[in-house]
């Protein structure tokens, strides 16, 4: 087939894959995957992804590279295969080379990098990140994405000054603001407001950095006590960004819907045996909870070690659950899976990270999602619930820009709605498997940490080690909007914070509160 035949093909492949017809698809996909061509090649790779199969999705991707071994899109795609085929040790070994061939090249050295990244692998992306600033040492994109891992890595004053030279390179790299504004509490004698609302008074009413710089604002009148102001800044940002996407909560709730109605009591008896040590551990909830926090309680001890947010489990679902139809098909079959298959793709995947423990975390906050598959398919694997009061819990989700994914927190009519199946879906689990997991209250941790770390090790089957009460000096890297706050030991002042904007989110507080969630 001719490549200039190929983009018709792919919208015809699209449209089928939109209607659920799976099958009809991987057809139109066969004459791509034995082709000659490194472009049919690429297309066919990308096909075989949205299907779930990852084994073909690697078997193009390295045609691709036998066609055209200089073409660094194909070497990527070979690295994402193996990244969802969950062999992170070999998706490493061809970013090594990668790297290696990068030489003086700063740009490519930037991709490894970002490659790394979705390897969670902070210190080889840092490094990548280091030798491109000797590289281009005022270019602005390096500078950017340097500070960025400076964060992840705890160097917080250095991150700040790049974000800054950034800024004074590149003006109009509102992102820049927004992320330098996330670094420290600001204070009377030292704050950007001014800086921000002149450079937000010059864009024009639809531009897109009107979000990060709101944002920044809103972070920054918060730290000085404005917060009258800083809801006014934050509430217009999110409205700016909620207006950029497509997004529809009742398609979430809906599926959180149909977990709990599949994941029946009956269902959930259908558990394979435990066969020897368990190394699968895992700290989920909503995203800003505190499940960073306990993540680094937890990998403080010397007998754990982090994985950070990592989609191994989802990625070991799709290989044996994708299939015709959408996402609510998809938790159909999830239900009548091989579990016993489903737990050691999810295991080899942990050995596949390469560090050695006992206990390997994955602090992805949306595996709550999957508890029913966790309890059915990794019998013996730990797991902890974060939870928060509910509109502490709503509010923090709201205030952050999440690059990627939460697409439901740029509303608090979302939050509302998207909250509340949250919390129905997890009483779901607590009636039909209620030992399969140990809540964890993030004000009854801050008010005694002790206590409730040591409940946290029994509950994970550790001895007592005191470095988890030192957990803020945790030296691993942390790359969540949490990053800053967790290298500071303990702090109060994220409990009842809610109360500072209690008439703004009055019409969030009573939708809880007329469906059974208590927010006193």
């Amino acid at each position: 087939m001719n490549d200039s035949l190929l983009p018709p093909l792919l919208k015809e492949i699209q449209a089928q894959l939109q209607q659920g017809r799976s099958d009809k698809a991987r057809r139109l996909c066969e004459p791509l995957a034995q082709s000659d061509s490194a472009a049919q090649q690429l297309a066919a790779s990308q096909v075989f992804q949205q299907l779930g199969d990852f084994d073909a999705m690697l078997a193009a991707a390295e045609r691709a590279v036998q066609l055209a071994p200089g073409d660094i899109t194909a070497q990527t795609r070979v690295v994402e295969s193996h990244i969802y085929r969950g062999r992170i040790d070999a998706a490493c070994a061809r970013l090594a080379a990668m790297e290696q061939a990068a030489q003086q090249d700063g740009r490519l050295l930037q991709h490894v990098a970002s490659l790394y990244l979705h390897c969670a692998r902070h210190d080889d992306a840092h490094r990548c990140y280091e030798r491109a600033h000797t590289r281009q040492p005022d270019d602005p994109a390096t500078l950017y994405n340097l500070a960025s891992s400076c964060v992840a890595m705890g160097e917080t004053a250095r991150a700040e000054a790049l974000y800054t030279r950034v800024i004074t390179l590149r003006p109009g790299d509102h992102d820049a603001y927004q992320n330098r504004s996330t670094l420290r509490t600001w204070k009377a004698d030292n704050h950007h407001l001014d800086e921000l609302n002149a450079t937000l008074a010059r864009l024009p009413a639809d531009h897109p950095g009107r979000v990060p710089l709101g944002y920044a604002l809103a972070k920054e009148y918060e730290d000085l006590k404005e917060h009258e102001r800083a809801f006014e800044a934050l509430s217009t940002a999110a409205q700016h960004r909620r207006s950029r996407l497509a997004y529809r909560v009742e398609h979430d709730v809906a599926a959180m819907q149909r977990i709990a109605k599949v994941f029946s009591a009956e269902v959930l008896q259908r558990r394979v045996p435990q066969a020897g040590a368990e190394p699968s551990l895992f700290v989920l909830g909503l995203p800003r909870s505190g499940t960073t926090l306990v993540d680094r309680i937890l990998s403080s001890h010397s007998q754990v070690k982090s994985l950070g947010e990592i989609n191994s489990f989802a990625f070991a679902l799709m290989q044996l659950a994708s299939g015709p139809g959408g996402k609510l098909e998809m938790i159909d079959r999830s239900a009548s899976l091989d579990f016993a298959r489903l737990g050691g793709l999810y295991r080899t995947a942990l050995e596949s990270h390469g560090p050695a423990a006992p206990l390997l975390l994955n602090k992805t906050p949306a595996n709550f999602l999957y508890l029913g598959l966790i309890h059915l398919a990794l019998p013996g694997a730990k797991v902890v619930h974060l939870r928060r009061h509910p509109l502490d819990s709503c509010f923090a989700m709201f205030k952050t820009l999440f690059r990627m994914g939460y697409p439901f927190s740029y509303s608090l009519a979302d939050l509302g709605h998207y909250y509340l199946a949250y919390h129905r879906l997890m009483q779901h689990w607590r009636d039909t498997v209620p030992d399969s997991f140990h809540d964890v209250d993030y004000e009854q941790l801050v008010e005694q940490q002790e206590a409730v770390s040591r409940a946290l090790l029994r509950h994970c089957g550790l001895p007592w080690e005191a470095a988890c009460l030192d957990f803020h000096q945790n030296a691993t890297p942390a790359a969540t909007a949490s990053a800053s706050q967790v290298r500071q030991p303990l702090y109060r002042s994220s409990v009842q914070r809610w109360r500072l904007y209690e008439r703004q989110l009055a019409p969030l507080a009573e939708f809880l509160q007329a469906h059974g969630i208590d927010c006193d």
